[in-house]
């Protein structure tokens, strides 16, 4: 796996893969990877195309009180990972060749933004939209690659992709779980051993929710019966809701694509899920 970290000569190596006649996909991260991430290389592989992951945690969708400075970087393990999993180029900007001194731009999407998560950390998607749009630019993919564990992050990538004709197919890999279902996350590492055994009843209450959602059971009850269930094991929610799988629009009809979505912190560790309304 080749490493660049300027720009000329990442457009290089693309241009390179172009004239052997390769396709491109890539996969953007903000490192910390975990068997998500891998899960999302693997997805991306196809024949007669070369993958790209990026690395950059991005500075402007952390809050004021987020945590940017204590997030994990460990970029050794995740050039091994990625090399194990047949990533073909690792692109690994800095902050100053992402935001160079001047830097006025923000890419902001409304609508699918607004709510959930976009409420909870205000700013947050905005910084999402502009340096995923930056990425698309730089190495200018055919198809990139999201894990389905963010999906409001998913659906704004989506939207904007459309809004600004971006030529790219974008890809959502289901989501990663542990053996026991909860969502592989960066911030899992941020859990105690006793809040981890805690934490997997965020997937156990969505998908008993999910199951009564289908079979027509009264959504605000529901919805209610999960919340409870998810204070009873300790958590603190910022959200428990179900939207419109594409606009993430709340009380959609039954007849529409449904996605339970829900937020909540476990100490000081927020974590997010969702689920499919089959």
């Amino acid at each position: 796996m080749d490493i660049v970290r300027d720009l000329n000569a990442l457009r290089d190596s693309v241009a390179a893969f172009r004239a052997a006649g390769q396709r491109v996909a890539l996969v953007p991260t903000m490192g910390a990877l975990h068997a998500g991430h891998v899960a999302l290389i693997e997805a991306a592989k196809r024949p007669g195309t070369r993958v790209v992951a990026s690395i950059f945690v991005n500075p402007k969708q952390f809050g004021p009180n987020e945590d940017l400075s204590s997030y994990p970087r460990r970029e050794m393990a995740d050039v091994r990972m990625l090399t194990e999993a047949g990533c073909d180029l690792l692109w690994l900007p800095s902050v100053e060749a992402m935001y160079p001194d001047g830097f006025a731009t923000t890419v902001r999407v409304s609508g699918v933004s607004d709510g959930f998560d976009g409420a909870a950390r205000p700013g947050h998607f905005d910084g999402v939209a502009t340096v995923v749009s930056k990425l698309f630019n730089q190495v200018g993919p055919d198809a990139a690659y999201f894990g389905e564990k963010d999906y409001q992050q998913l659906a704004v990538v989506r939207r904007f992709v459309t809004d600004l004709d971006f030529a790219i197919d974008i890809v959502g890999v289901p989501t990663q779980r542990d053996d026991d279902g909860l969502a592989m996350s960066s911030r899992n590492i941020y859990l105690d051993d006793e809040q981890r055994k805690q934490a997997v009843a965020l997937p156990r209450a969505l998908g008993v929710a999910a199951r009564a959602i289908a079979k027509g059971e009264d959504v605000d009850s529901v919805l209610d019966d999960a919340r409870t269930t998810l204070v009873g094991a300790g958590f603190a929610i910022d959200y428990v809701a179900l939207a419109d799988a594409e606009t993430l629009a709340e009380n959609p009809a039954a007849d529409r694509p449904r996605r339970l979505l829900a937020a909540a912190r476990m100490g000081a560790t927020r974590l997010i899920d969702n689920i499919a309304i089959e």
